[in-house]
């Protein structure tokens, strides 16, 4: 599949986007511009007419053919680097704080942690408490990915809950997945998504340039494991392979994936570029991705010079169906927006965006192709946007990560 490249620019309160290829689309007149003819020179002024009060107009009901607004209601304030959210069959949200180590209950206007602390997740750059996926055969059981180190260990691994049937405090299980190599936290992310009975796990290269390609190392993967024991799937790409890491492979070749998300049966994945490219993939059994930033006569360096998919490498790389170009804008949570009430949202992409401070929407039509980009102006202002996902009633729940006073958005379509 070709690539396409949307390249996203925000002038003043006006925010366009224009596929690489075409030309960019005229800049709307600002804010408060009339449109309207000027009078012409020596026309007599009219008087003025009392203005009659405007019967305020129906919101209409999206359609498939409309783009609708969006409303944005903040569910709790005060949070400091929320990494991610999801929600309980109940209803509850579950929220992680990367540093402060905490998983928060947030149920209505009450707030609870129940869990804060564990004394083995390690935090360092981009590692720490990340990701959070509740099980969806088991409401009082959910899984995180997070760091981890006990002095002589310090990996990235996936963590199994069990919540209190009270729902006031979590303990803590058995590691399901161990051994995601982290020394910094650099390229460290982790984005866990259960699906029925089976975990994908995305993460990141940890910064060693041999680590995408080197199918032993569970860096730079979207790894697939059975949701209650963490044990390769045996349908995997690799199940057969001698080590036991690489039968956890799914795919391979990455950066550092940010976003999972599924659609029917189609993985869609978001992860970092270096200065340019920041991908959003669709995820196939077995494919090479194409990252590969070990330097030329090879050694231990780490070369971001090479392009985000590398079409010169052995075998078939598999292109993006989606690309930031130049600038990147740290392409972070991903979710697939479903239900008619989002119009022409429906079916497509959310990718929350770090750098660039904006929810970038991507339509997805049925053959999987995207198309140009759009940007909402309602979701700037909040800084960083770090993770999104779709709640049971159709909303999208939305965490910021601008260090202090970070935020929980609720964002329903107007209509």
């Amino acid at each position: 599949m070709g690539r396409r490249c949307v390249v996203v620019t925000v002038a003043a309160a006006v925010l366009l986007t224009a596929a690489c290829t075409g030309t960019a689309p005229e800049a709307a007149p600002p804010a408060g511009t009339s449109t309207a003819p000027a009078p012409s020179a020596g026309s007599p002024t009219p008087a003025p007419r009392a203005t009659p009060t405007p019967t305020p107009a129906p919101t209409p009901e999206p359609t498939p053919d409309t783009w609708p607004g969006l409303e944005v209601e903040v569910l709790a304030d005060d949070l400091e680097l929320p990494w991610d959210v999801d929600q309980l069959a109940s209803g509850e949200l579950l929220v992680t704080e990367k540093d402060r180590h905490r998983i928060l209950l947030v149920d209505g206007d009450d707030r609870r942690v129940v869990a804060e602390g564990p004394e083995d997740v390690w935090s360092s750059g981009e590692t720490g408490l990340m990701s959070i996926a509740v099980d969806p055969r088991d409401d009082d059981r959910f899984l995180t990915c997070s760091g981890y180190s006990d002095g002589s260990t310090t990996d990235v691994r996936v963590v199994e809950w069990t919540l209190a049937e009270d729902r006031r405090s979590a303990e803590e299980g058995e590691a399901l997945i161990t051994g995601i190599g982290s020394t910094t936290g650099r390229h460290g992310g982790c984005r866990i998504v259960v699906d029925d009975r089976t975990l994908w796990v995305g993460t990141g290269d940890a910064a060693v340039g041999t680590n995408p390609r080197d199918l032993t190392s569970l860096n730079g993967k979207v790894l697939r494991a059975d949701a209650r024991t963490g044990e390769p799937l045996p349908d995997n790409p690799f199940a057969d392979a001698e080590d036991e890491d690489q039968r956890l492979v799914y795919s391979y070749g990455h950066r550092n994936v940010q976003g999972l998300a599924l659609r029917g049966d189609t993985l869609f994945s978001a992860e970092h570029g270096p200065d340019v490219d920041d991908e959003v993939n669709v995820v196939t059994a077995g494919g090479d991705y194409g990252w590969h930033p070990v330097p030329p006569g090879g050694g231990e360096g780490y070369d971001e010079s090479v392009p985000m998919t590398d079409q010169d490498l052995d075998g078939k790389q598999v292109e993006a169906v989606w690309s930031s170009g130049d600038p990147t804008l740290a392409t972070s949570g991903l979710a697939v927006v479903e239900g008619a009430e989002w119009g022409r949202y429906a079916g497509g992409l959310a990718v929350a965006t770090l750098k660039a401070q904006q929810m970038v929407f991507l339509p997805v039509d049925e053959d999987g192709e995207v198309g140009e980009a759009r940007v909402p102006e309602e979701l700037t202002g909040y800084g960083r946007l770090r993770s999104v996902r779709q709640a049971q009633d159709g909303s999208l729940l939305v965490t910021t990560s601008n260090g202090s006073g970070d935020q929980l958005l609720r964002v329903t379509p107007e209509g």
